[in-house]
């Protein structure tokens, strides 16, 4: 098994080449694959470190391309399993100029909302060191919501040290009052909770940073709490009572806002993996996430080792 394991749903994404374009009137379109956990695994294989992706997949071409897709992008296609009774989710998305894109989905009943416990059961966790889990993936389906506690449960039996990102995706939940009670359960499950500002207002009502932070330390297995806070950076606070903020690094434009999240999650999670501080960790989130705000898709502005401490030198900053 890899380092590294993560589940979710792999998006194929038919990006606009049309700058400022509605979906209605674009005609041009390029295929990219997506996918929030995904970027983190492919992220965090881009740094070295070995991951396995858990998903399902349509028995039909678009399954074919994520499976083909993955495996270029070396990581581990191990337990993505084949459905042959329903299809892959995808998407459209525009090209802004400035902004967040606007996406238009095609998800529900998906493959991936398919996946079961028992799939879960099968996975063989030797040698894993991490987790990184999102609140998309238990949004697509009850039962896939259940698959999702399957391998909490899990992996908090085995200690595996576990990254939450809420990733909140209202238009997939049954509920709004259903998407705050369960992420927030899911959360207390997790050792490193990584919730933003504006998360934290809809989830527990304030947007003040120490707040959201004493909210969720409260979990019973969480230690960490790491509020990100925009370009300003990331307020960090320990269950220890510890806290401080790790500034942001400053980016001359911003192409696409899609994936930093992504990209600041597997910062912390593969700095920690190498051993480095937790403010360290923190750092090099910031930093993946101002180059990943710099290109249009998913996960292209994710650094290689020697592309992060080039970024680092060109900062004047270096990893503890």
């Amino acid at each position: 098994m890899s380092e590294i394991v993560t589940i979710g749903e792999p998006i194929v994404t038919f990006a606009s080449k049309e700058p400022d374009v509605s979906l209605r009137d674009a005609l041009e379109f390029h295929k990219i694959l997506g996918g929030a956990e995904l970027n983190v695994a492919i992220g965090a294989q881009r740094l070295g470190h070995s991951v396995d992706y858990i998903s399902q997949v349509g028995e039909e071409p678009l399954g074919d391309y994520v499976i083909k897709t993955i495996k270029a992008h070396q990581v581990g296609t191990h337990y993505i399993s084949r459905d042959d009774q329903n299809w892959t989710a995808f998407q459209l998305k525009d090209r802004v100029t400035k902004g967040n894109p606007t996406t238009h989905n095609y998800r529900r009943g998906s493959a991936a909302a398919h996946l079961t416990p028992a799939i879960v059961d099968q996975i063989d966790l030797t040698g894993v060191k991490a987790a990184h889990m999102s609140g998309i993936f238990p949004a697509i389906s009850a039962t896939a919501e259940a698959a999702f506690r399957a391998l909490l449960t899990r992996l908090e039996t085995a200690n595996v040290l576990t990254t939450f990102d809420p990733n909140l995706r209202p238009t997939l939940w049954s509920s709004h009052e259903k998407m705050v009670a369960t992420i927030n359960d899911l959360a207390g499950h997790a050792d490193i909770v990584l919730p933003g500002v504006e998360e934290g207002e809809i989830l527990m009502g304030s947007a003040d940073p120490a707040a959201i932070a004493d909210f969720y330390l409260q979990g019973a297995r969480t230690k960490v709490v790491i509020v990100k806070v925009g370009p300003a950076g990331a307020y960090v606070k320990r269950d220890s009572g510890e806290s401080y903020t790790v500034t942001g690094f400053k980016v001359a434009q911003v192409a696409d806002t899609v994936g930093a999240g992504d990209g600041f999650a597997m910062g912390v999670l593969t700095a920690l993996l190498e051993h480095k501080a937790l403010r360290s960790a923190v750092m090099r989130g910031n930093a993946v996430g101002a180059l990943q705000v710099q290109t249009y898709g998913d996960n292209d502005g994710y650094p290689t080792p020697a592309e992060l401490q080039a970024f680092y030198q060109r900062e004047g900053v270096v990893e503890d």
